[in-house]
């Protein structure tokens, strides 16, 4: 019997959830065979996973968007990037996106948060090509 059954049972333990539409953040009951540990070192990974593919999808929507700067750079404007629907339907979160593809150095831009409207002409530059 896994040493954290009773606790199971009582709702004490919780792992992410990988059911459709629970989103990130989600938690279900771990299982008594399965250490709450495991569960999410798993979520993190399909977290991970996901992210890269974001940031894959990024950066073929930049490249589709944008045009070469004098630098050989792909770049595009925010709100141009914003207001196109195949990026409203692909992504949930663009800015989010925006934000894990500049951590990774593969975009840069001005600033740390971008809000539509106001930052409409702020330049997003690929780095990698």
């Amino acid at each position: 019997m896994h040493r954290n059954t009773a606790a199971v049972e009582r709702g004490g333990l919780h792992a992410p959830s990988e059911e459709p539409g629970q989103g990130v953040g989600a938690s279900r009951p771990c299982l008594p065979d399965e250490e709450p540990s495991r569960s999410w070192a798993r979520a993190t990974t399909v977290t991970t996973m996901n992210v890269e593919h974001e940031i894959n999808l990024l950066v073929e929507e930049i490249r589709r968007l944008g045009s070469k700067n004098a630098d050989g750079q792909v770049s595009v404007k925010f709100g141009v990037l914003f207001a196109d629907e195949k990026c409203a339907n692909l992504f949930e979160a663009l800015v989010g996106t925006l934000k894990a593809a500049k951590r990774r150095k593969i975009v840069s831009y001005q600033g740390e948060l971008l809000l539509q409207g106001v930052h409409d002409n702020v330049d997003i530059m690929l780095l990698q090509d």
